[in-house]
């Protein structure tokens, strides 16, 4: 929603004669490929993740439903749910695609006279975006910005696809180049292409400099975004300012053109920059969004919850990209509803998605967002790395609780029980105990779950897991291999040893390596048993051949887990094909 729609109310008989005249098909099929089914057509239901198409379009009645997920409605509401168009907007553009021009009821000649001034001001964007664009294939200083576009390695058509342009140096290009009376320079500082200063003069925002238009729903552009090719010029990046017709905390770039694409994603990725949404697509990845300059508002989650159930947030690996990631969780916590979930991507230092992606390919770049942090996740990591106290002792579990409490009953749905029962794992409390301490209330569900967890824990005297916790508590250091990922796929896993593995890496983990936390943890109910039969185990006196041991372990693990997936993806697969 990069604007407000004119005003003055749409006949409801034009409305009716709209959808009389559009076709739903063919609206729904350029965005999502239909089957004819019968006297229907079929598709997988772009609104919730499905195998088998339970989404029908009835050309007749001129009307979808999902059997699915009960998503239904005429075309109009087609365009505001998948478009995330407001119910104008959606009406305007179904009305463009049938060559009929939207009559408004009831405008004053003051509303009228506004209405086309907001008309007046995209009809500016597009002419910059046009002249910016001519810059960029023929004004002599555009070759520096050629060669950096070559040098990221973006092709014409990518070029093209995003309409990226050039702003030649220069305080006055843009009133020049486009021929500027006073009306045209007052639109244009309108939109923040021109600044005005205060004796009247005017110059340009934007000089020497690749141009990056930012479109709305239906594809205007509503603003730029500006990348510096020397570095003595500052600020390296510069948005154009808010305007009556963009609004940051409404408009994500590269929604539009992931729109275009049709490729209908399971997830979206936020990144940070223009530039990484735009290298990602010359990937083939195209379903990268960024921000414009601001943090992720609610709005912008809104939006993105229309599109898909799933978005993955892509941050660079320092305090600044962490401290931008406990933003967003704390925004997104309190939406996590029915299936929506968010994950958390964090980059190598000095690493960015385009560099990543160079480096590992799409498939290695794939993998990273498919093995990212759930929420859940990132949110107990994040309150455990604030703890001034060991996790294993009891003022370290109580300030745990005490720090988790605000998040846990922020959350919607089934999550204070989800969460409750994770904490209840950290701080070795009945999940209903601690829902008494916090006040809240848990589910009965969650009641029997936690009790179930509290059965005695024993491992096989052959497991190579109670050999691995030995070596373990002799060389504590050595739980630095265990990376997040690895760490997911165990706590993934179907073998309960490995789950339990898990856990004990991610209390030494958080004990910064102290072995007697590791100890002490082992020691108390469920575990004793653990314990007793780790301490029977002998280890040799060699530190060479223990680590070459311990290696064996990992790798051994690793390559089961492997196995796990691989079998686990086949029965996907065998399931998909028998849907």
């Amino acid at each position: 929603m990069a604007g407000k729609s004119p005003k003055g109310s749409i006949p409801r008989s034009f409305i009716e004669d709209l959808l009389a005249r559009a076709d739903i098909v063919q609206v729904i099929n350029q965005r999502v490929p239909l089957k004819k089914a019968g006297s229907t057509y079929k598709a997988c239901c772009p609104f919730h993740d499905e195998k088998t198409p339970s989404f029908n379009v009835n050309p007749q009645k001129q009307f979808y439903h999902c059997f699915g997920c009960g998503a239904s409605g005429d075309a109009i509401k087609f365009l505001t749910e998948y478009d995330g168009l407001t119910f104008v907007e959606a009406v305007e553009t179904l009305a463009a695609m049938n060559g009929m021009e939207v009559p408004r009821e009831k405008l004053s000649p003051k509303e009228a006279k506004q209405q086309q001034a907001t008309r007046d001001l995209y009809d500016v964007m597009h002419s910059v975006t046009k002249f910016y664009r001519q810059q960029l294939k023929s004004h002599p200083a555009s070759e520096e910005a050629k060669q950096y576009l070559k040098q990221r390695g973006l092709t014409s058509d990518i070029a093209k696809t995003f309409v990226i342009g050039f702003a030649p140096p220069g305080w006055d290009s843009l009133v020049s180049g486009l021929k500027a009376d006073n009306t045209l320079k007052k639109q244009l500082v309108e939109t923040g292409m021109l600044v005005q200063k205060d004796d009247g003069k005017t110059y340009d925002r934007f000089r020497h400099r690749i141009m990056f238009p930012i479109r709305d729903g239906r594809g205007r552009v509503v603003a730029f975004g500006g990348r510096v090719l020397t570095p003595e010029d500052q600020p390296k990046y510069l948005n154009s300012p808010e305007t009556p017709i963009f609004h940051k905390t409404y408009t994500l770039y590269g929604l539009y053109e992931m729109r275009q694409s049709r490729e209908n994603p399971d997830h979206i990725l936020v990144v940070e920059g223009y530039m990484d949404v735009v290298a990602l697509a010359q990937f083939g990845i195209r379903n990268a969004v960024a921000t414009l300059g601001t943090a992720i508002t609610a709005e912008h989650l809104d939006i993105l919850f229309r599109q898909v159930n799933e978005v993955v947030f892509c941050f660079d690996g320092d305090e600044a990209g962490k401290k931008a990631a406990w933003k967003a969780l704390e925004l997104a916590l309190p939406n996590m509803v029915g299936t929506r979930s968010v994950r958390f991507l964090f980059l190598d230092q000095g690493e960015d998605p385009d560099s990543t992606v160079r480096k590992e390919g799409v498939d290695g770049f794939n993998a990273r967002v498919k093995q990212s942090m759930t929420l859940s996740d990132f949110l107990f990591k994040g309150l455990i790395g604030r703890l001034g106290l060991p996790l294993t002792s009891a003022e370290g579990q109580q300030q745990l609780i005490a720090l988790a409490k605000p998040y846990i009953t922020s959350a919607p749905d089934a999550m204070p029980d989800l969460l409750t029962k994770i904490l209840s794992d950290y701080v070795e409390m009945p999940v209903w105990r601690l829902g008494q301490v916090m006040g809240i209330r848990v589910s009965s569900t969650a009641k029997t779950s936690a009790k179930r967890s509290e059965k005695p824990v024993s491992l096989k005297a052959t497991s190579v897991v109670l050999k691995l916790i030995r070596l373990l508590l002799a060389r504590p250091s050595w739980g630095g291999v265990f990376s997040e990922a690895l760490i997911a796929d165990l706590k993934r896993s179907d073998n309960a040893e490995y789950r339990f593995l898990a856990q004990l890496v991610q209390v030494l983990q958080a004990n910064n390596y102290v072995p007697e936390a590791v100890t002490a943890w082992l020691g108390e109910a469920p575990r004793e048993r653990v314990l007793k039969q780790v301490h029977g185990i002998e280890i040799q006196n060699d530190d060479t051949f223990i680590e070459n041991e311990f290696k064996a372990i990992v790798l051994r693990i690793g390559t089961e887990l492997q196995k796990e997936r691989d079998r686990k993806a086949l029965t996907e697969k065998l399931m998909g094909k028998n849907d």
